[in-house]
């Protein structure tokens, strides 16, 4: 059997790897803590969970639309309505199975093979090998720690050539939670719409935004510029609904019959039971929300409190989702020279789970989740006090 050339060149999953050697030391008997984790530790709203059962209970089980259910649409167009205040309509949107099908979709509607992707980076770990395969290239743009890990404009002109065509932005991030804000992103944004690039804005932690900092997503370009620019969202991460997969697109109405013709030849409607799910979960009540953030926030400022005692470690405070990225390269040393093997050695003597930074494209940092419990976090970030700083 032969295997594809153009699967050849995509790389195995680190994050994969790092929970295969949790469940090995598991199998030992060892006790690990996962900070690796990208996902809420807390459960959907009871009212998306009521409309799921009530689906079943109405055999709503049958095929749907590729695109979504109408009024699951309309309700997709109504949350860009109500939160970023543009004129959004059903022929505007196309629900999706996660986030990551959206993504995959896009760069296999966009790209023909040789065309280069922006990616700033530290970027989530599925960005580049979505766009090798689709034939594209993906192209990194490096931010650091002490740019809080965003890109400007000097740094994306740099990288800029003929063959550019898509700039993807993802704020906040995952891995570093950095959040652009306004200013920079419109500055972003109107420097790729005046180079004629697309843009596509990865916003599935937009609601998990902490204040002072506000979420600066991208649907107001949309608005003015539709044939450049679209939104990737989904109810993962802001819902807790990670394992519900769904995600939408906000883009033109072109490019909506483009992704519904690849999803209608690929997996064809996201489960019907789940868009009942999402439909209660944009109309119903968003308090959740606030009590959502609010916690988050205080997790994330607990963490940063221990690892403020960790000698040599830079890591700015971000302003969104539940990762803090340390860089933590000063640390390396002939026996601990990479992210890989700092992560190795951590699970291993303090028995605690965290990505490698490499699997991001930035081998001076690691990734920690602090989307567990306070009790947890303290437990963790102690264990690894005790191993990096006997």
């Amino acid at each position: 059997m032969k295997i594809s050339d153009r699967l050849m060149q995509v790389k195995p999953s680190a994050t994969l790897a790092v929970n295969a050697k949790a469940l090995e030391l598991k199998a030992q008997g060892r006790e690990i803590i996962s900070l690796s984790v990208g996902e809420p530790d807390v459960p959907p709203s009871a009212h998306i969970g009521a409309a799921a059962k009530q689906a079943i209970d109405d055999n709503f089980t049958r095929y749907t639309a590729v695109p979504g259910i109408p009024e699951l649409r309309e309700a997709v167009a109504g949350y860009f309505n109500r939160f970023y205040g543009v004129d959004a309509a059903v022929e505007n949107t196309i629900v999706t199975n996660g986030g990551k099908q959206a993504l995959y979709n896009l760069f296999q509607v966009l790209l023909n093979p040789g065309d280069e992707v922006l990616i700033p980076t530290p970027y989530w770990v599925s960005y580049p090998a979505m766009v090798q395969l689709a034939g594209g290239v993906p192209v990194t743009v490096a931010a650091s720690a002490e740019a809080d890990f965003k890109i400007s404009v000097k740094d994306l002109k740099q990288a800029l050539t003929p063959r550019t065509r898509v700039l993807l932005m993802n704020s906040p991030s995952n891995p570093t939670g950095a959040c652009y804000t306004r200013e920079e992103m419109d500055e972003i944004a109107a420097w790729a719409i005046e180079n004629g690039l697309f843009i596509i804005s990865d916003e599935i932690y937009d609601q998990l935004v902490y204040a002072p900092a506000s979420p600066a997503g991208l649907a107001p370009w949309w608005q003015s510029n539709p044939g450049q620019v679209c939104v990737v969202n989904g109810l993962a991460k802001s819902f807790s609904m990670t394992g519900w997969r769904v995600g939408y697109v906000l883009g033109h109405p072109d490019l909506v019959k483009a992704l519904g013709k690849i999803q209608g030849q690929s997996t064809s409607n996201v489960c019907s039971i789940a868009q009942k799910a999402a439909l209660a979960a944009l109309t119903g009540p968003f308090d959740a929300l606030d009590t959502l953030r609010t916690e988050y926030a205080r997790r994330r400022d607990i963490a940063l409190d221990i690892m403020s005692g960790w000698k040599d470690v830079v890591c700015p405070k971000p302003d969104g989702a539940f990762y803090l990225f340390p860089d933590v390269h000063r640390l390396y040393n002939d026996t601990i020279p990479d992210s890989a093997t700092l992560c190795t050695r951590l699970m291993e003597d303090a028995g605690v789970a965290l990505v490698p930074g490499v699997a991001f494209g930035d081998d001076r940092c690691v990734r920690i989740s602090y989307a567990v419990s306070e009790e947890t976090l303290r437990d963790a970030l102690g264990k690894i006090s005790k191993v990096l700083f006997p």
